[in-house]
């Protein structure tokens, strides 16, 4: 290498400093994150490169949002780049005194990137970047649900506690019906007549007149021997009914992001690959797609487990060792989109899947694992096979899986 740039990056600037081959600094300065001073420096990046007949490397730590405009700036004009963890990086620049600055950090970047093997960060596609924004927005709306149905069930504990024993609290029926009698007392003023009129135009479901009726008649004695802790007039009322409508808000936002994202995955491979295990459907698919990222930048499956966390720890000193354990410095996200995929896959009922033959196999051994060790373990075949159907384009098929499970 003929020069190195090295930057530490903070909020709307950076300090950087240029070494070259002679690993002496060049220059060192600042570098605020506008239009004008990213100009500047693609400028001397070039001029470097035309004196050097090479470009000059260029490293810095990942610092969440504040480093994005530097990579989005080196994406857009061609530059390659080191984007290092910032663990790593700490653990690299490690001494037995230190100073801690900016301008230091960056001399320390640039010191030790002639002694390390660093190697260029992949640059993903912008289809991988907008999968990963979906899935994060539709992660933040499912937390927000999550809330909003917690503080409605207080409510409705309150207010008509035996309805989400009559109706299934998840479904759009419920949710509409919250909206029209959070309150037995507003039940009870409408016939059974209207009630079953209102349940028949508010469910989704093709539900007969019939069904209506009877679900009409066990609300309304429901109803009758219900004894609320608040009056129909409470502000609370006001405030569940509100709960309910932000909720079904919301999941319908839930439901738009998915058919978003499976708009502009349907043709891709890794969409179709994923698809094709049993028990994985269009938002599953989609959120591990955002998750992962593009999968061809890991060498093999071990970089992809450690990406998920699930690589195993181990610790032993002398004579004493712990017991293993998963590494958990990786994806958490993406972790527990994996870990209920497995969960939901071992409650299906459809087509057969190696890996929950697996999950059973590791229970009915002679010593039997326990269920969230067995899980992991899954996890980790099903990287694995996601990992080689990915890389070489082939759909999954049990029965191709079969000879690979036996082994």
């Amino acid at each position: 290498m003929k020069h190195v740039i090295a930057l530490d990056v903070s909020k709307g600037k950076s300090t950087f400093a240029i070494y070259d081959r002679y690993k002496q600094c060049e220059f060192e300065g600042e570098l605020k994150h506008t239009r004008i001073d990213f100009e500047r420096l693609h400028q001397s990046i070039e001029k470097m490169t035309a004196l050097d007949k090479q470009a000059p490397e260029i490293v810095f730590e990942a610092t969440g949002i504040y480093s994005k405009p530097l990579e989005k700036f080196l994406a857009t004009k061609g530059h390659t780049y080191c984007r290092m963890n910032p663990l790593e990086a700490n653990l690299q620049m490690a001494k037995m005194r230190r100073h801690k600055t900016d301008i230091s950090d960056a001399h320390e970047l640039a010191k030790t990137h002639f002694n390390m093997a660093r190697e260029v960060t992949y640059q993903q596609d912008n289809y991988y970047e907008q999968m990963r924004a979906i899935t994060r927005y539709y992660d933040e709306i499912d937390e927000e649900m999550i809330l909003l149905r917690s503080r409605m069930h207080a409510i409705l504990h309150l207010s008509f506690p035996e309805l989400e024993q009559l109706i299934t609290p998840s479904s759009a029926l419920f949710l509409n019906f919250v909206q029209l009698y959070p309150h037995p007392a507003l039940l009870r003023a409408h016939s059974k007549t209207t009630i079953r009129n209102r349940l028949k135009k508010n469910t989704r479901k093709n539900l007969s007149l019939e069904r209506a009726e009877k679900k009409a008649v066990v609300l309304l004695c429901a109803a009758e021997n219900s004894y609320p802790a608040i009056d129909p007039s409470d502000i609370r009322c006001d405030q569940v009914r509100d709960y309910a409508r932000r909720i079904a808000d919301l999941k319908e936002k839930k439901d738009q992001l998915v058919k978003q994202m499976v708009a502009i995955s349907e043709e891709r491979k890794e969409y179709k690959v994923l698809r094709s295990f049993p028990g994985i459907g269009d938002s599953t698919a989609c959120r591990l797609i955002g998750e992962l990222g593009d999968i061809r930048r890991f060498k093999n499956a071990k970089q992809l487990n450690a990406f998920a966390g699930i690589d195993i720890m181990r610790y032993q000193s002398g004579n004493m060792q712990y017991r293993d354990r998963i590494n958990k410095r990786g994806n958490k996200k993406l972790r527990k989109i994996l870990y209920f995929m497995i969960c939901s896959m071992l409650m299906g009922k459809g087509k057969p899947n190696h890996i929950v033959d697996y999950y059973y196999k590791l229970k009915k051994q002679p010593q039997s694992k326990p269920h969230k060790v067995a899980v992991v373990a899954c996890i980790n075949k099903f990287l694995k096979v996601t990992f080689q159907l990915i890389t070489h384009g082939i759909l999954y098929d049990y029965e191709s899986a079969l000879p690979a499970q036996r082994s």
